[in-house]
This record gives structure tokens, sequence and C-alpha cells, in this order.
């Protein structure tokens, strides 16, 4: 499927024609994005593309305005596909699910915005979303955007502290929540956080809705309290009249959303209505060939920006179906899980983070728990959050037979920056690379002083201003916050952070955080490129490499690799053969002695291996634990393998 009248020049090859494609968003990138425009309805349809007055911040279809619900809801039902199935919710935790129509769920997110309307929430209020992988994630994200205010979705879980932390920055009209959420083996309780929360940043006024769920300790009634405005979500509905979509400005704020990790001030990043809009319609249809009759599974979390993309506002945008899916990859029961999930919703496009594929791996090295299930309707696999290592990719791809296609972004830019143009037919995949850049994203390598590398040389990636739509067009209350984060390395460009270079083709490799670049006897060597290698051997399900402080060549690097389930090997044996592994494949440069065995990584709860906490620990330095850390244990786990590393 052509996105919104670009196709690739008849008679061309699909990557020269899509080489085509790109060249023409860089050098005309007002017609290329009005083209695209076409796939949103507007109430003020666009008449310029870009605002370049102000460098370097840019807006995006200055003159438009829209509603973001209404194109993801209302305007399919009003063109006839209400009884088209929108949202399909899945609970491996609770054994239960349910499926909402177009018609049902635009009712749904009409109803709650009119109980959000009803608390004194409109244009330009934010408000902090506080849940589980639940339907009301979905429509409480709706529902403020039908009143055109800017919604703040915080991974449910999150402590008081860093929730409070949240909290002061947005400063929220209200918070939507729940009794809590669920985990393998375990129930979270979320109203005590909220409680706490609120006390802390200093806003126990602010109004709560909770939705209540069975089976957990505290209830909204325990928190009506004098001073406080607890609320039922049910009853407020019933209470409630449904409210209509408000126009806003293309340029207006949809959500902020804070990037993992953080420490300090946490970092908000706005994404506005228009460039959004456009931008994620454009890559259902270019980049991942989804249409109305299609069903994406994205097995993230509303939490994420991968949740923000493609759970919820690129496949209702498209008029697909999205599966929201509460529950891991292994564990809710089995390593089955996904393929379940493929046969019983006939799902089309199945997007992950590498981290799951690896748990899939090691619970199940043979992939039969998968192949047990029908899994025919699948035609892609999508992959982003982490480097996708190349024996991880061939191991997936054929379980599922299917193609396997990485994809690189980040929170910041709100859809890939690197990807493989399946919906205009796709070029050419190569192991390790997310493929071409986007429409739109001028991708470059640059060298410490700014200049471009050659081809093949490792560098700090850097995309050209302005960004395409979508990306994010500054940080909540801080212009200088967000010129200071991302433009101030290398003048007229945005630091992506990581590193990589392009190959002669202009295909991209990503291998890693710039921070992951080693100095190994003044070679600069990157930890991605070993862990790629270590991938490799047959019993490694997963690994991270550490650049640890050396007294005679600067630094060395140090492996830490995760076994697949049921192995039992000699790590003594197995460490000669890694170390021999990288010998071969990188070079005697590598200086690479050292791979230990691990029972886990530490991780994100998006995935992310938590590689910088494990190198301040082994270094000796001062360190905090990270708030989106999955299990702290894990960190308490590796303490004694890393810290006897951190000595000379």
């Amino acid at each position: 499927m052509a996105a919104a009248g670009h196709r690739t020049p008849t008679g061309a090859s699909p990557v020269d024609g899509y080489r085509q494609l790109h060249a023409a968003s860089l050098a005309d990138p007002g017609e290329f994005w009005l083209h695209a425009a076409g796939a949103i309805d507007w109430i003020t349809p666009p008449t310029t593309a870009v605002d370049a007055s102000s460098p370097p911040f840019y807006r995006w279809f200055p003159d438009a305005s829209l509603n973001t619900s209404y194109n993801a809801l209302d305007r399919h039902v009003e063109a006839g596909r209400g009884g088209r199935a929108a949202l399909v919710y899945d609970s491996a935790m609770l054994g239960a699910g349910r499926t909402y129509t177009y018609a049902e769920l635009r009712d749904e997110v009409a109803l709650f915005a009119g109980v959000l309307a009803g608390l004194g929430v409109g244009k330009g209020d934010r408000v902090l979303v506080y849940l589980p992988m639940i339907p009301e994630a979905v429509v409480a994200m709706l529902a403020t955007a039908r009143l055109g205010a800017i919604h703040s979705v915080v991974f449910g879980g999150f402590a008081p502290a860093e929730l409070a932390a949240r909290i002061r920055d947005a400063r929220p009209s209200a918070v939507v929540t729940a009794s809590g959420g669920l985990e393998p083996g375990r129930r979270v309780e979320y109203l005590p956080a909220v409680h706490e929360a609120l006390a802390l940043a200093g806003s126990a006024g602010t109004p709560v809705v909770v939705k209540e769920r069975g089976g957990f300790a505290s209830g909204v009634g325990d928190y009506r309290e004098p001073g406080t405005h607890w609320v039922d979500w049910d009853e407020a509905a019933s209470g409630a009249d449904p409210a209509a979509p408000l126009e806003v400005a293309a340029t207006d704020p949809l959500y902020i959303l804070y990037t993992s990790g953080t420490t300090g001030a946490p970092k908000g990043v706005v994404r506005d209505n228009g460039g959004h809009a456009v931008a994620l319609a454009w890559s259902m249809q270019g980049i991942f060939g989804i249409g109305p009759e299609d069903v994406m599974l994205t097995a993230s979390d509303v939490g994420w920006v991968v949740g923000h993309s493609y759970i919820v506002y690129g496949p209702l945008l498209a008029g697909a179906t999205t599966v929201l899916y509460e529950g891991k990859p292994v564990g809710t029961p089995d390593a089955g899980t996904f393929g379940r999930l493929i046969e019983q919703h006939h799902v089309t496009a199945l997007f992950t983070a590498p981290t799951a594929l690896r748990a899939i791996r090691r619970a199940d090295p043979g992939g039969d728990a998968i192949r047990t299930h029908d899994l025919s309707s699948l035609a892609t696999l999508f992959c982003a959050g982490e480097r996708l290592d190349t024996g991880t990719s061939e191991w997936i791809g054929g379980v599922l037979g299917v193609p396997v296609v990485d994809n690189w972004w980040q929170t910041e830019t709100g859809w890939p920056i690197c990807a493989n143009p399946r919906g205009l037919g796709g070029v050419p995949l190569k192991p390790g690379s997310p493929s071409l850049p986007s429409p739109g994203f001028d991708v470059v390598v640059l060298a410490p002083d700014g200049s471009p590398v050659p081809p093949d040389t490792e560098g700090s990636i850097a995309l050209r201003l302005p960004l395409p739509p979508g990306a994010l067009t500054t940080l909540w209350g801080s212009d200088e916050r967000y010129r200071d984060s991302y433009l101030r390395a290398f003048d007229g460009f945005y630091t992506s952070g990581d590193s990589g270079y392009m190959d002669a083709d202009g295909y991209v490799f990503v291998m890693g955080r710039t921070d992951d670049v080693i100095n190994v006897a003044g070679h600069r060597l990157s930890t991605g490129a070993i862990e790629q290698v270590l991938a490799r051997h047959p019993a490694v399900a997963e690994c991270a490499v550490l650049g640890l402080q050396d007294p005679v060549k600067g630094q060395r690097a140090s492996g830490y690799v995760v076994l697949k389930a049921g192995l039992s090997v000699d790590p003594v044996l197995l460490e000669a053969e890694l170390v021999a592994l990288v010998r071969t494949a990188i070079g005697p440069v590598a200086d690479f002695r050292t791979a230990i065995v691990v029972e886990a990584l530490p991780k994100t709860r998006s995935g992310k291996i938590l590689r910088k906490t494990m190198r301040q620990m082994a270094a000796g330095e001062t360190y905090a634990v990270p708030s989106t850390i999955e299990d702290p244990a894990v960190l308490e786990a590796l303490a004694p393998l890393l810290r006897p590393l951190s000595a000379p």
C-alpha cells in the first residue's frame, strides 16, 4: 500500500524507488508532508507544511486544526466502519478479554471525556494516566485528546517519588488510575502510591478517577478524605454526558511522555497533534503496511512510546484492529504466548522488543511452544527497543517463518528513524541493520569534531534539523533544556546519543549508546559489536559487554552472558570459546578476556539493559537504581560479580 499519494517510481527497483522517495522528502519536505497530510481529516486543512521562522524550534502544519481522537475513532464510524473491531483486550493474567468495535470504543471515549470535563478538565489541561494494560488506559488517552487536553501516561507501578516528580512537572488537573496492576505471581497496589505521590507533590486536592479492579487491598473509598476528590470511574460515567471532540491547533500538544531512566528533574517529551497524526498515519501504511483489514499486536506497554504510537494511535488512525495484551512473553502461561495471540486474534503484524524474543528463546530454544499454534495470518515481525542481534533475528525468523524487520527510533522521535518500508514493497534486509532512514529523517554519522565520517566508520548518529512531523517539539516547560539535551553537541543537528555507522548502501547500523564506545590502548571499539559476536554462541541467550577501567590499556571489555534455559556448561570452557570468537571476529585489538555467566541482566521495564548502571557499579562509582528497573534483585545479585572487577 502506498502512503498518502507517494509511490515508488514505476520501473525502479524497490531500493532505488525508496531512495528517490526519501530524497524527495528531504528536498521538498513541504510538498511531501502536505501530500501525506491527506490521510488525516482536518477541520482546517493545512496549506503550509512547516513554520521554520524560529529555528531550532519548528512547527508542523501551523495553519491547520483537527482533533486526534476524532481521527482515531469518529471518522471511521462515520465512514460506515463502526462495526469493525478497533480494540481487542486480551488478559493472560485474568484469562479474560473483550473486543470493542469502533462505535463502542468511540462511545466509551466520549463518555469518559464527559467525566473529565465534569471534573473541570479543558483544552490545554494535563491529565496524568497511571494505569495497567487495561482498556481504560486507551480510553483515558483518547478521552483526554478529545477534550483538547494533554495526557501524560506514567508506567503503572512507578514508585511514589518518581510519580510525584512527574506530577510536579506536568501539574495535572486530574489523575486517572486503577486499583492496581497484575504481574506474574503478584499484584501491585496503585492507590497507596498515587495517594503518597500527590502528597509529596503538594497536590492532594487533585481529582483522582479510579477504575476499581477486584482482588486489591484498597479501593477508592479508602481515600475519600477531607481536602481530596477521589471518584469511582463507573459511578462517574453513569452520570456523565458524552463529550464531542474539540478543535485544536495542529501545533497544540497532544501528550507529554517522560523519558525512561531520568535522573533529577524528569524530561517530558512534547508531541503535537497535527504532525503526530500525519507521521503515524504515514508510518502505518508506508513502514508497517497496515490498513483497515489488518490486526496489529504490539507487545509493549502504553506507558512507553511504542505503546503510544503502535498500540493506541497508529493502528486506530489507520482504521485497523489493535490488540492490548496484559501479560508477558513467557510465564503467562508459557513461551508459546505470542503464538496463541497470533492464532486467536488473526494477527497480521507483531511488534515487540528483542529482549522479549531473547526471553522466549531462553525458555524454549527450539521454539516448539510457538510452533504448536497456527501462525498463518502473520506477515511480519517488527522489532525495536534495543539492538536486534543477528542470532536472535535468525532464530525467531525460523520459528515464525516470516521476515524479521528491525527498526530504530526513540521516545523523542515518536516513530521510526530508520526502518524497512514494508508497505511500499520493502527493501532488502541486512542482518544487524534497521535498514534505511525514514522519510524526513536526514541521518548522518559524525566524528567528535562534527565532520561526517566515511562509510563503515563508527561515529555519533545525528539527525539534521528540522526533524520531520511526529518528533518532539520541545521538552515540557523548558525550551532551553531541549537545546541543552539534544541540540548543543553539533550545530544544526539533533544528537541521538547513539553510535553506529552507515555502509556504502546507506544502511544504518546502530551499535549502542555513545558512552558504550570504549578506548582500548587507543583503539575505539563498540561494545555492541562485541555483543553481536557473543550472541552468536549457541549457548548464549543474551549478553552485555562493559568497558572497565584498565591501568595499562585505559579500558578493557568484559562480557556478561545469560545461558539458554536448561543448558549446563563449563564456565571456564565457555569463556575460552567466547574469547576465541571475539578474537576471530574483531581481532586481538579488542583484548577481550572475560566472559562471566550470570542468571539475568538488569533491565528497564521496556527491555533496555542497564549497562550504564552496571558500569558505575563495576567502577565503584555512586549510582542510583533507575526508577524504570524491572527487578532490583537482579542488580543485587550482580553486585558481587561486578565490584571485584573495579579494582586494577
